[in-house]
């Protein structure tokens, strides 16, 4: 079984930066892509960034175009979310995600809170 731990969560002020991690307990070239979700209190799960693993295609939900970047350490088996420009509206547990090869089974990690406030 994959296992998915995150990193990097806090509290931080608006205009703020943080970086995500997620370590996978196997190849990030065993997923067909990875991705970071978030949800608020009362709110559902969300789609921030996806990457595949071959090609590098990355796709954002329209609130964090320009502010967030989503990559990855092959060697590490590691993935990141840089975060800039902080703002409240993104406080939330945010997980990593990795999709399979045949994009049948979607990997969750469980998940790391990130506070944006002053």
């Amino acid at each position: 079984q994959v296992q998915l731990v995150e990193f990097g969560g806090g509290l931080v002020q608006p205009g703020g930066s943080l970086r995500l991690s997620c370590a996978a307990s196997a190849t990030i070239f065993g997923f067909y892509a990875m991705g970071w979700y978030r949800q608020a209190p009362g709110k559902q799960r969300e789609l921030v960034a996806t990457i595949t693993t071959r090609g590098g295609s990355t796709n954002y939900t329209d609130s964090v175009k320009g502010r967030f970047t989503i990559s990855w350490d092959h060697p590490k088996n590691t993935l990141y979310l840089q975060m800039d420009s902080l703002k409240p509206e993104d406080t939330a547990l945010y997980y990593c995600s990795g999709d399979s090869i045949n994009r049948r089974d979607r990997f969750w990690g469980r998940g790391t809170q990130v506070t944006v406030s002053s």
